[in-house]
């Protein structure tokens, strides 16, 4: 069995960070069209999502808040806490060996790491969404932080992205309009909005 492991929300300074974890057949997956999903529009993310919970043998995922980011990010440990979330994960869904796209530059040491921390052989790779249950793990997280975006933006308005580099977002971070408990406030662009 192979598992693949993929995040999305890395980077914004709005909203959750969501790590998936998919094992199952990747011809199967490979079959339903899977590939990287920011290459994939909405609605053919939200139609294979359905598709993944169908064939996958498991599906698992975390949302990490906010401050929770923040917890780590401010002393400079994004890593880390991709590290120990991606390694919980790990242990919730049996496989004989895990994919993992790596968010450190050195893949290796990232894989190294969660082999450690699990027991468990663990392969990180960039690029990881060729293999197919990374793929489908990277549609996972992504379907995942888009409905919960949806949530908050139905409640207070469009705020774009939650990029930092999406106008929008910081327009709205500038005039208090997203909630708080959104905002990861450990992020330069905040930092910079409220000097």
């Amino acid at each position: 069995m192979i598992a693949g492991v993929d995040e999305a929300g890395r980077g914004p300074v709005v909203g959750p960070l969501v790590i998936a974890v998919v094992a199952g057949d990747g011809e199967a997956l490979r079959r339903l069209g899977v590939r990287d999903s920011k290459k994939l529009t909405p609605g053919a993310r939200e139609a294979l999502y359905w598709e993944v919970l169908r064939v996958a043998e498991c599906v698992n995922y975390v949302v990490v808040e906010p401050h929770e980011v923040d917890r780590y990010a401010s002393r400079g440990l994004l890593n880390a806490l991709e590290l120990d979330y991606t390694a919980r994960l790990i242990e919730l869904c049996p496989a004989d060996v895990y994919y993992v796209d790596s968010p450190d530059v050195d893949a290796d040491r990232y894989g190294s790491g969660l082999s450690f921390l699990t027991g468990r052989r663990v392969v990180a790779l960039h690029k990881g969404e060729k293999v197919p249950q990374v793929a489908a793990a990277s549609i996972v997280a992504k379907v995942v932080r888009d409905r919960l975006l949806e949530v908050v933006k139905r409640e207070v308005g469009d705020f774009g992205s939650g990029y930092p580099s999406d106008r929008r977002t910081v327009e709205w971070l500038r005039a208090g309009l997203v909630p708080r408990e959104c905002v990861r406030w450990s992020w330069g662009t905040v930092g910079k909005l409220f000097k």
